[in-house]
């Protein structure tokens, strides 16, 4: 079995927050995110976020959401186990 999407997610957040030595909260802010929504991705109470939040999560990272989700654990991830898709 496959490691959860969000997981891999979560984990990409923390990587490019550590990366650019900014905290959750301060992405949050950037992104015009509320903080409980970061913290449910990062904290894998949001099992799949929504694209709308995953956009503003990549520009407060300065990115597109294709550059942000283009990521090599993400791009080997099968899609065959997961049963929510």
């Amino acid at each position: 079995m496959s490691v959860p999407i969000s997981v891999l997610i979560a984990a990409h957040i923390q990587k490019l927050c550590h990366q650019r030595g900014i905290s959750i909260n301060q992405l949050a802010q950037m992104g015009g995110l509320a903080d409980s929504t970061l913290d449910n991705i990062m904290n894998r109470r949001s099992v799949y976020p929504s694209i709308k939040t995953l956009v503003r999560i990549a520009n407060a990272f300065g990115l597109t959401v294709a550059e942000f989700l283009d990521f090599p654990a993400l791009n080997d991830y099968s899609f065959e186990d997961d049963t929510d898709a």
